[in-house]
């Protein structure tokens, strides 16, 4: 199999596209993050990658708070709209028509249309080059009520999460296995009885 070789560069692709918000004196703000993700299970925490020019990145800094709310197919303008736009200018909640409400624990916003909202607490900034790292801890999670199964499993796949990829915006495709599907024994079917009542 022939392979080229490229410069140095981020290939780890499909990726998360996520619409983070945050507050600062007042303001509030959304911006559109694909670097992001897990960093630990126990502590829960996670992290976004932002470029110091980015408006929402002196208001996160200053704040210490954030939230990462989760994005889906029905929600792709919005999250197009709110990472190519500055909040130095505009409302974004306004002008792409999202629902602003309160977060929980945190002192920031979250977006009611995302079926996910993740509240993160800054405990550390790493400068990496041409993004800054925050390291968070994720202090609470809130999820839309509509998703969530009798048996008290959370649907997430039924929300058509939207991922990220070289540039573009896809929707999530069919379930191919589950974790540990490739070790697991098969069960044994039960031969028929044969017997007569």
């Amino acid at each position: 199999m022939a392979k080229t070789s490229w410069k140095p560069g981020n290939m780890i692709y499909p990726l998360p596209a996520v619409m983070v918000t945050c507050r600062d004196k007042g303001q509030d703000n959304i911006i559109t993050i694909a670097w992001t993700g897990t960093i630990c299970t126990n502590p829960p925490m996670t992290y976004i990658s932002v470029r110091p020019e980015r408006h929402s990145y002196e208001m996160i800094k200053n704040s210490g708070e954030f939230v990462i709310n989760l994005t889906t197919k029905q929600l792709t303008r919005a999250t197009d709209f709110c990472g190519v736009r500055s909040g130095r200018d505009i409302d974004k909640f306004k002008e792409a028509r999202l629902t602003k409400e309160e977060a929980q624990v945190v002192d920031a916003p979250v977006i009611a249309e995302s079926p996910v909202n993740i509240e993160c607490k800054v405990e550390k900034i790493v400068p990496l080059g041409s993004h800054y790292m925050f390291m968070a801890k994720v202090v609470n999670i809130m999820v839309d009520d509509d998703y969530m199964e009798d048996n008290g499993r959370f649907a997430l796949e039924k929300t058509n999460p939207l991922i990220y990829s070289h540039g573009g915006y896809y929707e999530t495709g069919k379930k191919l296995g589950t974790f540990g599907y490739s070790v697991r024994k098969k069960k044994k079917r039960k031969k028929p009885n044969g017997r007569k009542k």
